[in-house]
C-alpha cells in the first residue's frame, strides 16, 4: 500500500490564487461568513495568509536542493552564515541571531561540531560561556555555497523592484516591532 502523496509547498502555493485588495471575494457555495469577522479582521487574516504563502514560496525557491546537497539543514546553514559574516559568536548571541531556543542552539552547534564545520572555544572573560567558531572546513563550505545562495535570494526577490523591496522591509520591520512590543507589554502585565 502506497503512503500518502506529499504535495510540494510550491505546488500548493501556485495552485491557490491570492486575491488582491481590489479582487471581490467569492464565497463558496454553502459557505457562511461569521458575523463577527469585520473588515479589519478580514484584511488582517488576508495579510497573514499572503505573507505565509509568499514566505513559503520564497523559502522553497531559496533552500530547494541547495542545503540538502551539502548535507546541512537551513538552520545549520543560518549558523554557518552568521559565523561567516559576524565571526565567532557566543552561543547566546548566535541563538538570538537565528531565532532558536537555547536548547536548540546547543543541539545545532553539536551537530555542526560532529560534522567538523564548527568548534567551540572558551570565552576568556567568562568560563561558563562558549564561542561558536567556524573550522577551516566550515569556512570553506560556507565560502563555496554562500554566493549561489545570495544569488537565489536576489532572484527570488526580483518580483519586486529595489524600491518595493525596501518598502516591504520597512513595513515588515514595523509590523514585527509592533507585535513584539505588544507581546512584551502583555508578558509584563501577566507577571
Amino acid at each position: 500500500m502506497a503512503g500518502p502523496t506529499c504535495i510540494p509547498v510550491r505546488m500548493i502555493y501556485l495552485s491557490s490564487k491570492m486575491k488582491s485588495a481590489t479582487t471581490p471575494s467569492r464565497a463558496q457555495k454553502g459557505a457562511t461568513t461569521p458575523a463577527s469577522l469585520d473588515k479589519r479582521q478580514d484584511t488582517a487574516l488576508k495579510l497573514l495568509v499572503v505573507m505565509s504563502r509568499a514566505l513559503n514560496a520564497v523559502t522553497e525557491h531559496v533552500w530547494k536542493d541547495d542545503m540538502e546537497r551539502h548535507g546541512i539543514t537551513p538552520t545549520e546553514f543560518a549558523i554557518l552564515e552568521a559565523l561567516y559574516h559576524k565571526g565567532p559568536l557566543l552561543l547566546g548571541e548566535l541563538q538570538r541571531k537565528i531565532l532558536v531556543t537555547s536548547g536548540g542552539i546547543t543541539y545545532l552547534v553539536d551537530r555542526l561540531v560532529e560534522k567538523g564545520l564548527v568548534k567551540r572555544e572558551q570565552c576568556p572573560e567568562d568560563r561558563r560561556a562558549r564561542y561558536a567558531v567556524l573550522t577551516p572546513a566550515g569556512q570553506a563550505l560556507i565560502k563555496k555555497i554562500f554566493p549561489a545562495h545570495a544569488a537565489r535570494i536576489e532572484q527570488a526577490m526580483s518580483g519586486l523592484t529595489q524600491a518595493e523591496q525596501r518598502e516591504a522591509t520597512a513595513l515588515l520591520r514595523k509590523l514585527g516591532l509592533a507585535v513584539a512590543s505588544r507581546t512584551e507589554s502583555k508578558d509584563t502585565e501577566d507577571a
